[in-house]
């Protein structure tokens, strides 16, 4: 699912500058996102927003100026995808860049890419125009956003996907050496729309990591020609932390018509440790709105709940309702 999602958004809307087939091409892409926020706690926040502090969320706020350069050809290719503001802050790895990568195809089913590349983990991505909902789950949250390495990619047949993965432990950035050459191994099993995913190696600090596996299913059915289910389970665990997380959520989306959609995102979340769980509860009700080709107005209403403290952003209180209206411009 992310993996379409994401390669939507890089080839979908893009402005081709070589209008011959066989030549390499040259295609610009990207969206800007703003939103006006309020919640009904004594205080600012609102959870899932994406941005570097989500506690100081309320009133009017910037989400992101994405722009994507992909440069492709027959056998080869690069992206330069680059994300600044806020919603970027807590994805990007380094600086301005989401992600950056190239691709060489091995064959018709085969593709190698080398360089930074969002994670093939979880429902959601980091774009506010691929996802259904504006505000991200606490599954999204969680991470990882993007990987440091190598991948491949092998396509058995139009049902039949693989991939397998070695990249740098999780959020080890281009400012930081890696001294202990913290690594990670990660795979992908797809069929028809559904991919269970791996992940087992070092996250955390790149001087002294710890490591933690990571298994993930990500997927969907279309149960009639209008109402969509999809689906996000997660489970990851550190032996040596003695902590991690575990959680589920479904995306109930109808589209009513050629311009309006509504979704409901129920989650349940819980970080756990040895002898420990802190749970949380939430529930995402989303219209959105297709005003013309590009803008999107999204209307969201969110309700968290906790008794264990653990909202994001609304970290001292045990339930919070918010709402949020943004525009989501793509081209």
């Amino acid at each position: 699912m992310k993996k379409i999602i994401l390669s939507a958004i890089v080839f979908v809307g893009a402005m081709t500058l070589n209008a011959q087939d066989e030549a390499p091409k040259l295609s610009i892409s990207g969206t800007v996102d703003v939103y006006g926020t309020t919640n009904t706690v004594d205080g600012t926040g609102t959870p899932g927003l994406l941005i570097a502090n989500p506690e100081k969320a309320n009133g009017f706020g910037l989400g992101m100026a994405n722009t994507v350069f992909s440069y492709d050809g027959a056998k080869s290719g690069v992206v330069a995808d680059l994300a600044f503001g806020p919603r970027a802050d807590d994805a990007n790895m380094a600086g301005a860049i989401n992600q950056l990568y190239a691709y060489y195809n091995l064959s018709e089913k085969v593709t190698i890419t080398a360089g930074q590349f969002n994670t093939f983990l979880g429902y959601e991505v980091i774009s506010p125009a691929a996802n259904f909902n504006y505000s991200v789950s606490y599954l999204f949250n969680a991470g990882p956003f993007s990987h440091t390495g190598v991948k491949l990619d092998y396509a058995a047949s139009e049902d039949l996907s693989f991939l397998l993965a070695v990249t740098n432990g999780h959020a080890i950035s281009s400012s930081d050496a890696n001294e202990s050459g913290a690594t990670q191994f990660g795979a992908q099993v797809g069929y028809k729309g559904q991919y269970l995913n791996f992940i087992y190696g070092a996250v955390d600090v790149p001087a002294a990591p710890t490591d933690a596996i990571f298994v993930d299913y990500t997927g969907g059915f279309d149960l009639s020609d209008s109402f969509y289910v999809g689906i996000n389970a997660a489970y990851a665990y550190s032996d040596d932390a003695e902590s991690g997380y575990q959680g589920a959520a479904l995306y109930l989306e109808n589209t009513f018509s050629d311009t309006f959609a509504l979704g409901l995102r129920p989650e349940f979340f819980s970080l756990t440790s040895a002898d420990d769980s802190q749970d949380v509860l939430a529930f995402t009700l989303t219209g959105s709105a297709q005003l013309d080709d590009n803008l999107k107005l999204i209307t969201e209403l969110r309700y968290d709940s906790s008794d264990d403290y653990i909202i994001e952003g609304i970290a001292a209180e045990k339930n919070a309702t918010a709402l949020t209206i943004a525009a989501v411009y793509s081209f």
